[in-house]
């Protein structure tokens, strides 16, 4: 390893001794550990929260047919939906909604072992969705909303009339944006069948989902967005990799 103290030549960053390098990493490594039992006790917290019972009856047009929120479990007792971007009449879903959607199908299967039934859900009529699912080429399952209250009730959807002012996001009261707007929940079935509501995230909280910025923060030029957040994402068949 180069010893020699300094700058880089690429990135006009210091450059040290393995010695000093150390010395830091260590200091850093403590407050990773901080961070990480913060994060362990804000899940234990996140897991107390109080639910609520679903009472109203939510209908999805699934491939199969239409499909109750409850039929989403497939025999689980965990649902988590992605509130995923792609209103009626779209050419194509969100491409930051995509981007979260890309990690889905090799999360699948761990996320299955687990109890946990993933579903995706847009207002789009399902021929929308299916159509753009399969550019895209994904497997995970998507259903749509379309004509149900359900993306409205969890406050990922506005009518025109709401356009005009504000809206309720993110558990406040704020400026129109769009139409649509990301948003995870999560659901618990129990023995008789019943469904409770026991966590809704949006904003930055959708980043759970989104594996490639945690190794992006890893790496030594981060994110990298100077243009704004999210700023370089794409739909994954429209990036000019060479």
């Amino acid at each position: 390893m180069n010893t020699t103290k300094g700058k880089s030549s690429i990135t006009n960053h210091p450059v040290v001794s393995h010695e000093q390098w150390l010395t830091e990493r260590k200091r850093l490594l403590a407050r990773e550990k901080e961070l990480t039992h913060l994060r362990d006790q804000v899940a234990r917290e996140r897991r107390a929260l109080p639910w609520v019972r679903i009472d109203k009856v939510y209908t999805f047009d699934a491939p199969e047919g239409a499909r109750t929120l409850a039929d989403l479990f497939e025999g689980r007792r965990q649902l988590m939906a992605q509130h995923f971007m792609l209103g009626p009449g779209w050419e194509e879903g969100c491409p930051s909604c995509s981007y979260m959607a890309d990690h889905t199908d090799g999360m699948n299967v761990h996320l299955a072992h687990r109890d946990v039934t993933f579903v995706a859900i847009s207002r789009a009529p399902l021929a929308e969705i299916e159509r753009f699912r399969q550019r895209m080429g994904w497997k995970f399952r998507w259903v749509s909303s379309f004509g149900s209250d359900f993306n409205h009730d969890f406050h990922v959807s506005f009518t025109p009339q709401e356009a005009t002012g504000q809206v309720y996001y993110n558990y406040d009261m704020q400026r129109f944006e769009c139409e649509e707007l990301p948003g995870i929940s999560v659901f618990y079935k129990d023995d008789a069948g019943e469904v409770f509501h026991t966590y809704s995230t949006y904003r930055r909280g959708v980043e759970a989902m989104m594996g490639t910025y945690n190794l992006l923060d890893l790496a030594p030029k981060g994110r990298d967005e100077r243009d704004g957040p999210m700023a370089w994402v794409r739909h994954h068949d429209r990036y000019d990799l060479k």
